[in-house]
């Protein structure tokens, strides 16, 4: 059972930075999503909003792994029928199911329910990734999107800018493209 928890624990740490990360900013990080503002503002940065929420999940997962480790050491304290260590073992058990179950509980109710995404930064984002080509390939072929991409690349500028700059498309091709991007192809 301690295997099994410690195994959410490690799955929701990866959940909370990842979180942590989308959140990262307001300027300067990735930014992509908004989390809900549970403290005042960062000692550091008047106004930015801290990740406490997805710290502190880390944090209680962070104990869960290190219970699992304790339980699995008490584990191995019994002699023939009889274990000295059980009560530890039973202790970490129900503190780790404990701590789990309401640190889940807050990480739902006070972040993850009030994450907003930023469409506009997100929007900038893609617009700016040179990933977009791959949708070029079936108006360019391969070749000519591959040369588009290092063109952007070596410029600073945009895939989009590139095909408009050099007409690569026709306005019909331009418009599928980007319906394409949007997703409504």
């Amino acid at each position: 059972m301690s295997g099994a928890l410690k195994t959410m624990a490690v799955s929701l740490v990866k959940i909370a930075n990842d979180i942590r990360w989308l959140a990262s900013g307001p300027r300067c990080g990735l930014g992509e999503i908004s989390l809900p503002a549970v403290q005042p503002g960062s000692s550091m940065m008047p106004g930015k909003i801290n990740p406490v929420i997805p710290e502190m999940m880390i944090q209680a997962c962070t104990q869960v792994i290190g219970n699992d480790l304790v339980i699995s050491l008490a584990g191995k304290g019994g002699n023939f029928e009889l274990n000295t260590m059980l009560p530890i073992l039973v202790y970490n058990l129900f503190f780790s199911i404990q701590l789990l179950a309401s640190s889940s509980r807050i990480f739902a109710e006070k972040c993850v329910a009030g994450i907003k995404a930023n469409r506009e930064r997100c929007a900038e984002m893609v617009e700016k990734s040179l990933a977009i080509v791959t949708y070029l390939v079936p108006f360019l072929g391969y070749d000519r999107a591959a040369d588009v991409s290092k063109r952007a690349y070596e410029s600073g500028k945009t895939i989009l800018d590139i095909v408009r700059e050099e007409k690569l498309l026709d306005d019909d091709e331009l418009k599928k493209f980007l319906e394409t991007l949007r997703g409504k192809a």
